[in-house]
This record gives C-alpha cells, structure tokens and sequence, in this order.
C-alpha cells in the first residue's frame, strides 16, 4: 500500500449500467464501494451513482458525465476517484488522463485491502500473484501526469515502449518466483491438511459474506483474539481454535474469509 492511496481524499462512483442484471441495487452497491474504501483508510468526500445508458468502451462514462465528475474533484479536492465496476486498462488509463487523479476499480481497491491485511506468506504471495497479473495488463504507454507507482504493489508506468516492455518482464519475472515459493508452500499445508485429516476430531467452518460477524462469534466461543473489526474483509487469513462441545470432547473451529 503506498501513501498515494491511504489517506487519500477520494470521490467514489457507482456505475448504473442499463440493462445489466445485478445482484443487489446500485444504492447497495455504493454504501459497500464506500465501505471497501474506508477498510484502506480513504476519506470518501462524495459518492454517487451514475446511470450509464451506453457503456463508451474509451472511458466507461459519456462525456459530459466525465466533465462533470472532473469538475467534482477539483470542488472537493480529491486525489483518487474509485469505480465501483471493472475498468478496461484503457478505460481506467483515459479517466486518468481526464481527470488528471488516480483511478481504480473495484476489483484493483479489493487488491489493496488484500495486500494490506494478509499475514501468513501464503496470504501475501497469494495477493501478491493477484495483484501483478491484474498490473501487467494495466502497463500502457504515455502516462504523462501519472509518473508515479500504482497501488500497493504496483509498477512505475513511465512514457516510452522500452520501460513499459522492461516493467513487464520484471513482472514476469517475479510472478515465476511467487509461483514457485506457492508450490512450496502448498506441499507444506497439503501435509498439514493431511496430519489434520487423521485427528480424530470434527473441524468446524464458519462461512459467510464479509462483515457479517464471523471472527466476533469466533472470539467468543473460543476465547481467541482474532481481529474483528466493523470493516470490510477485516480477517484475510484462516485461523483455527479447539473447542470444546457437549458430547464431544474436542471440535477445531476455523475462522474464514468472508465473501
């Protein structure tokens, strides 16, 4: 996570686009956007919902709905502009230039709370994996105003082909060795899983959307202190108590990643 996106002043955008189906209404969809902000420490100054009747394959928004979202952050003052969508790179690299701020997409902000809350290596390689795949894609020419990184673990994109091609191979070149330590670290749980297989008694699982009170229930059943706060994906990493039931001597609860 850089300074660039914590404590950053933000607009936050939901995107209405006719005649798509969604799963929970665009005013759902904007209180969460604005939760999955405040996870990551952002001040959200304004958030709306834009009706989009056509999707411009150049900037997602028509423009008079970017002139208008460009004249917004210069009244309050932002720095980053969050899309509740996915952008296309070239989507996400137009509005940067238009409205001359950091642009991210739902799915690059989820990427930052991941990559500031995992704690075990295989969290952090996980996130780290995810978020250089979703970054390579996003290395285009001719970032002028933008000569900075780009999210938490993110790459300089400067002007010039021959930088853009040398960010890529790095990137390539770093995910091969993630890739790497991931299989290590998964020969290690798989006999871990294998150990845990043997013991004799059940492993209990609690599921569930993000925040919906998982890891509290988990503190109080199994006298743990697992982070539980009321945010967003506030526990990124599995955690795993013993307890006791009636009728049975001893039961393993896991505390999971919610939805």
């Amino acid at each position: 996570m850089d300074d660039v996106t914590r404590g950053a002043r933000a607009i936050v955008l939901c995107p209405d686009i006719r005649g798509q189906a969604y799963v929970i209404d665009a005013a759902e969809r904007l209180e969460e956007a604005c939760g999955l902000a405040l996870a990551i420490g952002v001040v959200v100054e304004d958030a709306r919902i834009i009706p989009v009747r056509t999707v411009r394959p150049n900037t997602l928004f028509g423009s008079g709905q970017v002139e208008q979202i460009a004249t917004d952050c210069e009244l309050h003052e932002v720095e980053l502009v969050i899309v509740d969508g996915a952008l296309s790179p070239i989507q996400q690299r137009n509005l940067e230039e238009k409205l001359k701020r950091k642009v991210i997409d739902r799915t690059g902000l989820i990427l930052e709370i991941f990559g500031e809350r995992a704690a075990t290596a295989e969290g952090r390689l996980q996130v780290e994996l995810a978020h250089l795949d979703y970054q390579q894609s996003r290395l285009v020419r001719s970032w002028t105003h933008l000569e900075r990184q780009r999210g938490g673990f993110g790459f300089l994109g400067g002007p010039g082909e021959t930088q853009i091609e040398a960010d890529r191979r790095m990137i390539r070149q770093r995910m091969a060795r993630l890739r790497k330590e991931l299989e290590q670290v998964r020969k290690t749980r798989t006999l871990h899983r294998a150990r845990r297989g043997r013991a004799p008694w059940p492993v209990i699982a609690l599921v569930g959307y993000t925040n919906a009170g998982k890891s509290t229930l988990f503190n109080r059943l199994t006298g743990a202190d697992v982070m539980a706060e009321d945010l967003l994906f506030a526990t990124l990493d599995p955690t795993m108590r013993a307890i006791e039931l009636p009728g049975i001597e001893k039961a393993i609860l896991s505390d999971t990643v919610g939805f």
